[in-house]
């Protein structure tokens, strides 16, 4: 991604990007494919996704944005596509040394999973103890479990979608409830999701207001949005 593109996203006033290491699943998002993962089998990164990252890290921190990276995503896991322990630790601790000089970078550890998260915390606090580090513990509405919460630097869930009820309310009640249980900053991943309903999206038709208004309501109890 060439600076020219992350000026366009900072005319819109976004000043943060998520960014997967794992885009190899088998369920049609566009551009995915086997070669589309940080990592090998055996837990080595991909020299050029590695260059890759590097330069949008580069080019985000010119422009004052920062990136949240997701180390790996349930959408794999689901398909089969794994790294076991030993390689999993191998890819986390080699790419949190690799990163080290990138401080506009955040760690979540899984998309919408939570497997061997305070693994992953403590591999990646023992390379570079002041990283940030986060995770997307499950689907929309899994809070997460305090082990985990009272683990991270700042909290990552994905609130309730439209089956819910009214996004717009519901959502910033969960963002209060995290706000005033675990005393840390607290992000709305992926806000009420109004794409497509093959990707997560509500099978009826949305207003953006709905967008609108749950990301207005996030910020009103003191919480942030991605």
């Amino acid at each position: 991604m060439c600076c020219r593109n992350l000026e366009k996203f900072r005319q819109y006033r976004i000043n943060v990007l998520r960014v997967w290491c794992q885009w190899d699943n088998k369920r049609g998002f566009v551009d995915s494919s086997p070669a589309s993962t940080m990592y090998e089998a055996d837990g080595r990164l991909r020299e050029g996704h590695l260059k890759t990252l590097k330069s949008i890290l580069t080019d985000a921190d010119r422009l004052g944005m920062v990136v949240e990276l997701v180390l790996f995503s349930q959408e794999s896991w689901r398909d089969g596509i794994r790294l076991d322990p030993e390689a999993s630790d191998k890819a986390v601790r080699t790419l949190t040394a690799e990163l080290i000089p990138h401080r506009n970078l955040t760690f979540q550890a899984w998309n919408e999973f939570s497997e061997r998260v305070l693994d992953h915390v403590k591999t990646i606090r023992s390379v570079d103890p002041k990283r940030l580090v986060t995770n997307s513990p499950g689907f929309a509405g899994f809070l997460g479990d305090p082990s985990q919460n009272e683990a991270f630097d700042y909290l990552t869930p994905h609130t309730s979608r439209q089956g819910a009820g009214r996004t717009w309310e519901i959502a910033p009640q969960e963002i209060a409830y995290l706000l005033k249980r675990y005393k840390r900053p607290v992000v709305d991943d992926e806000p009420a999701r109004n794409g497509t309903s093959q990707f997560g999206g509500p099978k009826e038709a949305t207003s953006p207001y709905d967008h609108i208004l749950q990301i207005f309501g996030v910020w009103q109890v003191g919480g942030y949005i991605t």
